[in-house]
């Protein structure tokens, strides 16, 4: 049995940590990053680097590799490699499965503002703030380029490029964050509105709970939909299990 994961993200790994000692002797598992992190953190196993060349090259890649199984573990805002895995899956015949970590919900305390996309975020941020904690990523940062009446504070991992706002300092991260650490930042800063893409898990959610405890709105970016049709988990267990099903 040889399974593809579409990874690059904390549940990719845990994935293949899962399937190196869950598949039986002679399975491959094939873990395919995008390459869009300079130094990422290898899974186990089997890695590529690099996209296919849409969904035909995935296609192919599925037949020349006699891929018996995909997941597609990528990031929840990844929406363009899942429809291409959902159509070059079909095109192949190979079973698919989406692992997604479900996404945030809000408790008592929370001022969220939810947004369709970094647009509509951009859209609402002049009415809400002036300090703007802005944690979507490098990517998209022309949505707020236009913004010069704020000042944004932007983490990510990598150094961004392309247009960015004028008035912004960035700050090279990694998660996991701690609350504390987040505090900090909000108070240092002066902070009073908080960007954020709904990617859900453990790793980078403190600073929701700062951001409560500060009293500060917290635009959220919707993730984008799972193409219709594919099955979804929300754990790296469930979608061992999905495998087992399909070995019957």
């Amino acid at each position: 049995m040889h399974v593809l994961v579409l990874g690059g993200t904390t549940e990719a790994r845990r994935l293949a940590e899962r399937l190196a000692g869950a598949l039986p002797a002679g399975a491959r598992v094939t873990s395919s990053l995008a390459g869009r992190v300079a130094s990422p953190k290898l899974p186990p196993g089997e890695v590529r680097v690099g996209g296919f060349g849409g969904a035909d090259g995935l296609a192919e890649w599925l037949r020349t590799h006699r891929v018996d199984a995909l997941i597609d573990a990528t990031h929840p805002f990844a929406g363009t490699i899942s429809f291409h895995a959902a159509s070059a899956a079909a095109a192949a015949h190979v079973p698919l499965l989406a692992l997604r970590r479900p996404g945030w919900v809000p408790v008592d305390g929370d001022r969220w503002h939810p947004a369709g996309s970094l647009d509509e975020a951009a859209a609402v941020l002049p009415a809400l703030g002036r300090r703007v904690f802005l944690t979507t990523g490098r990517m998209g940062l022309a949505a707020f380029a236009g913004l010069d009446s704020l000042w944004f504070l932007m983490r990510s991992v990598d150094a961004p490029d392309g247009p960015c706002p004028a008035r912004m300092e960035v700050l090279l991260d990694r998660g996991p964050f701690t609350l504390d650490g987040e505090r900090e930042l909000i108070r240092r800063h002066r902070l009073d509105v908080l960007v954020t893409k709904d990617s859900g898990g453990h790793a980078t959610a403190p600073k929701l709970a700062a951001a409560r405890e500060a009293g500060i709105p917290v635009v959220v970016v919707r993730r984008p939909p799972v193409p219709a049709g594919i099955p979804v988990v929300g754990t790296p267990e469930l979608a061992v299990d999905w495998l087992a099903g399909l070995r019957g």
